[in-house]
Formats: C-alpha cells, sequence, structure tokens
C-alpha cells in the first residue's frame, strides 16, 4: 500500500459545506493518513473551514466515525448465506474480513470495541447464531466470535502496517539483516528458513487460518471439521 502525499489544506474557493461533503473529506483523510492524524481541526483544515462550522453538520469526532463506520456497512453488499451451520460461519467470518480489507482504518476505530456500525451487526448476529447451530453454547459462541474477530483484525493491521511500513523503506528491512546472521548451531530452523522467510510470511493464509479457527472452535462442541 502506498503512502499518498499529505495534504495541507486547499488553495481557491473553499468548497460549500455539507454533510456528505464532511464525510468524504473525513474517508480521503482516513484512507491517506489513518484515524490517529483525524481531528476536527485537521478535517476542517482539509476542507478551507473551521472547526467552528463543522459542528453544525457533526456533534463530534466519535459522530463522524459512527456515521462513517453507517455508510461503508450500507454500501456492501450483504452476500446469500449457506445453510449449513459450519459453511455460514465460514462465509459470515469472510465477509468480516472483506468489509475490513477495504478500509483498513475501520480495524483501529473498532478495536476501541466503543464504536460500531449497527448495519453491520448482522454479521455478528450471524456467526454467533451459527456457531450455536453448530453445537456451541451462547458464552461459547460469543468467545467464538472474538477469536475470529482477534484473528481477522491482527491480521489485518499486521498487513497494512508492513505494507506502510516497507514502502517507506529506503533500505533492505532490518529483519532481512538479522535472519542473515543467524547460525545453524543456535538457530537451526530458523537459519534454514531464512532466505525462504518473506516469501512465506507474505503469502495470502488468511482463509486456510479462517478454516483452522473455525474447526479448532467447533470441535470444542464436536462440531463437524473440514478443509473449505
Amino acid at each position: 500500500m502506498t503512502p499518498q502525499t499529505r495534504r495541507t489544506g486547499r488553495t481557491g474557493r473553499p468548497p460549500r459545506l455539507s454533510q456528505e461533503a464532511i464525510l468524504t473529506a473525513a474517508q480521503r483523510l482516513l484512507d491517506e493518513e489513518g484515524p490517529e492524524h483525524l481531528s476536527m481541526r485537521r478535517l476542517a483544515q482539509e476542507l478551507s473551514s473551521t472547526a467552528m462550522a463543522l459542528y453544525h453538520y457533526v456533534r463530534d469526532k466519535d459522530e463522524l466515525l459512527l456515521l462513517l463506520l453507517e455508510r461503508h456497512a450500507q454500501r456492501f453488499p450483504r452476500p446469500a448465506l449457506p445453510a449449513d451451520p459450519r459453511e455460514r460461519l465460514l462465509a459470515a467470518s469472510q465477509a468480516l474480513h472483506d468489509i475490513l480489507a477495504e478500509c483498513p482504518w475501520i480495524v483501529e476505530v473498532l478495536a476501541s470495541d466503543d464504536l460500531m456500525a449497527v448495519s453491520a451487526l448482522w454479521i455478528v448476529e450471524t456467526m454467533i447464531d451459527a456457531a450455536i447451530q453448530c453445537g456451541l453454547g451462547p458464552d461459547e459462541a460469543v468467545y467464538a466470535y472474538r477469536v475470529i474477530w482477534y484473528y481477522t483484525a491482527g491480521e489485518l493491521t499486521i498487513r497494512v502496517n508492513r505494507e506502510r511500513h516497507h514502502a517507506g523503506l529506503e533500505r533492505p528491512p532490518h529483519r532481512d539483516k538479522a535472519f542473515a546472521a543467524l547460525t545453524p548451531d543456535e538457530f537451526p530452523r530458523l537459519a534454514s528458513l531464512a532466505g525462504r522467510w518473506d516469501e512465506i510470511t507474505t503469502r495470502d493464509t488468511h482463509r486456510e487460518g479462517l478454516v483452522a479457527i473455525v474447526d479448532g472452535l467447533l470441535s470444542r462442541a464436536g462440531g463437524a471439521r473440514g478443509t473449505t
């Protein structure tokens, strides 16, 4: 993911403010700079306006993020889901991943465990219901959802951060140098894999990991296991 050039405000006639214009500008800033750099003051600068003017359209940053979460959730098509509960759990979990992969900043926002898009809660409902139909109790089903969410959020966070970091490097990653210096006597496994480490660890193995996690969780209740 190639970092975009940061904006420092726009010149010319200020655009007419509206909630849609504010949301579009905020979405652009989130995509380019991440949620840690989004503030009402920064957004006002992007719109050649003032923070006070923005408050006529959105109450605060939290409301702004909620509106953006809802807008993204409503735009994502709800897929047809399989009747088999295990397959339905996998399909809903994959949908969760795909929604978040389109807007990686959402992972950082949702990680606060506070803000959420009601329009996307069908995914959570589906995952928990499917887990219960697979034989898990309600508490176990919530646990299963949380494990899948942690796996998904972690996979996306690491991938995005790695791409951002490596895109800005003007030298080989420090890891490559460290791995090249490993001795077979002290690190026999790592030393034998050092030359292929980047190739192995950058493969897209999300689906394989998801299947392994789901089958492991369902085995607690004797759920069916497979290799889909």
